[in-house]
């Protein structure tokens, strides 16, 4: 009885804790300073990336920039609201939508302005005196069917390869007809339409950034003239100028609560 009580610790008596190898001592003392250092390195490149942030242009000042956006693409200002570009593949493919969307709408803003102009001044022939909205009931030199037609081969055939770009980079930098002319490691998507060689110049990074503002513009700009042919039946340069006769009776709202009424 004695001797198991005397082996038995008293109570209230703490045990003394077990000795610990050296061996066990030498890894952790060698593994603390590493944990640290990873640490410092990780807080280092958190102040890195704030810093990096802080300094890039927003599209709202003051705002945090999103996680996903680092300023890596052309025209990244961080908007993305609500981060449908968290997927880094998805996000690639959204920016070559909107770069080939900005591009088509470029086109359209400037053929509708073009053709404004051209039937204001009267030297457009009968096709610039219909309003844009209004073009495909025009009679042509072909039936609206077979334009429609023939215009599908050519846009299949410059979307696959553009979708072949898209999947394999640089698998379309050779001209099929003329072998000639190659391109020279180009980012996707670029340097698309270059006939006078803009892309070959030290600037080519500075074009880039404006060819996305003036896209992101001229959607907004379609979406407008969308707008105004729907509320007044007009064209852009004929309500520019019904504004510009009556600035404070002929603007958005009026038009606008016309049309609901």
């Amino acid at each position: 009885m004695a001797l198991s009580m005397m082996s038995k610790p008293c109570a209230g008596v703490r045990a003394a804790p077990a000795r610990r190898s050296r061996a066990t001592l030498s890894v952790r003392a060698e593994a603390v300073p590493e944990n640290v250092k990873e640490a410092r390195e990780w807080i280092g490149d958190w102040k890195e990336s704030k810093a990096a942030s802080a300094n890039r242009a927003s599209w709202f000042p003051g705002t945090e920039l999103p996680a996903h956006l680092d300023g890596s693409m052309v025209g990244d200002f961080g908007f993305d609201p609500l981060n449908l570009g968290v997927d880094a593949r998805k996000r690639s493919w959204y920016q070559q939508a909107e770069l080939l969307n900005g591009r088509t709408a470029m086109m359209a803003v400037a053929g509708v302005l073009y053709k404004d102009l051209l039937g204001g001044l009267g030297v457009g022939g009968p096709a610039a005196e219909v309003e844009w909205f209004n073009a495909g009931a025009y009679t042509y030199f072909a039936p609206a069917s077979a334009l429609f037609g023939a215009s599908l081969f050519p846009a299949a055939w410059a979307e696959i390869r553009r979708y072949q770009d898209i999947r394999m980079p640089g698998s379309v930098n050779q001209d099929p007809v003329f072998p000639n002319n190659v391109l020279s490691n180009p980012s996707t998507g670029y340097p698309g339409f270059d006939p006078l060689g803009y892309s070959k110049g030290a600037d080519f990074e500075t074009l880039k950034l404006k060819e996305i503002k003036n896209a992101r513009l001229a959607m907004v700009a379609w979406a407008g003239f969308l707008a105004q042919a729907y509320c007044t039946g007009k064209g852009p340069l004929a309500n520019l100028g019904d504004h510009l006769a009556s600035p404070w009776t002929t603007t958005v709202w009026q038009n606008d609560l016309a049309r609901l009424h």
